[in-house]
């Protein structure tokens, strides 16, 4: 997520959770070959993120091959390419995003040029349509030319689909309908390929119900990024089935304090306390002293240089019993979500072979 899964973020969400894959914001290829002697500012981060996704975004071949090349000195363990985000500044620049999704070919081609320079599998991140390209056909179409034309076989599917005129990338997130019946007909048609289901869904019950209704994984971007420790907190052991961190949010913070004030003006006068503690206001989403600790956090940033004063001015807005309860029950979430999901399929997709060939 663009201006969210920063380093800063996922430096967090590894302390809560061991396994779940972490993605990095989008990138564009553009700004990697541009940057090519600063690139640790956009691609460096610690070796306790792995695994971690790269996500790149673009419209240009020579550059999103030249990037592919320069990220491979970062090891990172897959890279996705986005052609879901609708961003003005993405899908309005360059022709790129959600965007794509209007032209398969491009997209195929562009996987096959990722796939030649990185030894690592690769992705990509798509919306169910775009504007009135929003058939459940036109979806199959996709994604049958971009596997046929490309080794990718993966897809990671955010089951709305995109509006580019008239509405923010925030109210794509709400106004048009989820249609998770688009993601199961794809599971149906296309069983040699792999699909992650994306969108509205909000905690680790409603993980698990997508994964028992048949999806291969799920992702959850703005549920984990507003509640963190409890989204992340049951990962490891009810998707992973391994242990769970035993730490408490007392002993995140120490850890991550050591973290931040490791980082702060890294780069200049970048990052700040604030960039460096923007994960953090999720951390104690809903619980007692939060919203005190969000009046003192907004103090506290004009004047504290270092992460451990910020702590020391902010933390005594909560409770002891918040800073070192372990994390709660899992929550449950709405069972139904998946629940009839197979009466609701589309009609099976039919490949249509001259559209590969002439699109």
């Amino acid at each position: 997520m663009m201006d969210c899964t920063d380093n800063h973020y996922r430096t967090l969400a590894r302390l809560i959770s061991k396994h779940a894959w972490l993605y990095t914001e989008m990138i564009t290829a553009e700004t990697i070959v541009h940057q090519k002697d600063n690139l640790d500012r956009f691609l460096a981060y610690s070796p306790e993120q792995h695994p971690i996704v790269l996500q790149i975004g673009g419209s240009n071949l020579e550059s999103l091959a030249k990037a592919t090349e320069l990220a491979n000195e970062y090891h990172y363990d897959e890279i996705n390419f986005n052609c879901g985000c609708p961003s003005s500044k993405v899908a309005g620049h360059g022709c790129f995003g959600v965007r794509l999704m209007l032209d398969p070919m491009f997209v195929g081609e562009a996987m096959s040029v990722i796939a030649a320079n990185t030894d690592v599998p690769v992705t990509v991140k798509c919306r169910i349509g775009v504007d009135d390209h929003d058939s459940y056909n036109e979806l199959c179409d996709f994604i049958y030319k971009v596997s046929s034309l490309s080794p990718t076989r993966h897809f990671i599917i955010h089951s709305r689909k995109a509006l580019l005129n008239g509405i923010s990338p925030a109210e794509n997130r709400s106004i048009p309908p989820l249609k998770y019946e688009y993601f199961y007909g794809l599971l149906r048609d296309f069983p040699d390929l792999r699909f992650t289901i994306n969108g509205g869904i909000t905690c680790i019950g409603e993980v698990n119900a997508a994964i028992r209704a048949g999806a291969h994984g799920v992702m959850v971007g703005r549920a984990a990024y507003n509640n963190p420790w409890q989204t992340l907190g049951h990962v490891d052991s009810t998707i992973y089935g391994k242990p769970s961190s035993s730490l408490t949010r007392r002993q995140i913070l120490g850890k991550y304090q050591v973290y931040g004030d490791s980082v702060l003006g890294k780069y200049g006068q970048k990052p700040n306390v604030r960039d460096v503690v923007k994960p953090l206001l999720h951390l104690f989403y809903s619980e007692p002293g939060n919203g005190l600790w969000k009046r003192k956090a907004d103090t506290a940033f004009r004047h504290c240089t270092t992460i451990k004063s910020f702590f020391e001015e902010t933390l005594r807005a909560i409770p002891d019993s918040v800073l070192d309860s372990p994390v709660g029950e899992t929550p449950v979430g709405r069972d139904e979500l998946f629940a009839d999901i197979n009466s609701l399929l589309p009609p099976p997709y039919e490949v249509r072979e001259q559209e590969l060939l002439y699109a």
